[in-house]
């Protein structure tokens, strides 16, 4: 039986409501855009990771529907990460490297409700310089300190190789994650009003 409010799933007392529907439609979608951007990226590194726009989908899920979304649709795509470009080491080093890292990138979500009032008042382009690109940096800050902190603790012996402090040297490698953001950042502001216009924002 359809109802104003969602979807009852025969007799029982099981409700799906139309938003959490969409919701996770919009969190499938957004896994699938990811894999596929990560599987295009422009260099990839030789211990993991590449320059790509991977996150793009999360940032923009997140700044559409919060950080718990974000954080969500962040953990799971990096369990599919994982089984598409596994470089395993220690449990530990799984969990930074791929669901916290990438579940991190949806924290932009915390600026998400400011996006959405600037936007309704038809300010984009203050809605993206004061929310959503410090969403952005904010997100894309949370996946390089977890890359940075696995690197230190499972991959110092390649500092060492290379004659660096473990800590810089993980800095720098993962630097790339930082590059990656900057080019996301310049799609999402082509690609947020238009979204924002046609879906709403934030109202998971």
């Amino acid at each position: 039986m359809l109802l104003p409010c969602g979807l009852v799933i025969g007799k029982g007392p099981v409700v799906i409501k139309g938003s959490q529907v969409r919701i996770a439609a919009e969190v499938g979608l957004t896994i699938a855009l990811s894999a596929v951007l990560g599987l295009i990226g422009v260099w990839q590194m030789p211990q993991g990771g590449s320059l790509s726009l991977t996150m793009l989908p999360i940032f923009v899920l997140a700044l559409l529907r919060g950080p718990i979304v974000g954080v969500t649709a962040g953990a799971l795509y990096g369990l599919v990460d994982l089984a598409l470009e596994p470089y395993v080491y220690h449990p530990l080093q799984v969990l930074l490297d791929y669901p916290v890292a990438y579940g991190l990138c949806g924290l932009a979500g915390v600026f998400a409700a400011r996006a959405a009032r600037l936007a309704a008042a038809d300010r984009f382009t203050a809605s993206f310089w004061q929310a959503s690109l410090p969403g952005i940096a904010l997100g894309a800050l949370g996946r390089y300190a977890a890359h940075v902190a696995s690197g230190l603790v499972f991959f110092s012996s390649y500092a060492i190789e290379a004659g660096q402090a473990p800590l810089v040297y993980s800095g720098l490698y993962n630097s790339f994650v930082l590059v990656s953001a900057v080019a996301s950042a310049v799609v999402a502001f082509a690609v947020l009003p238009p979204l924002m216009r046609q879906f709403g924002g934030h109202r998971s």
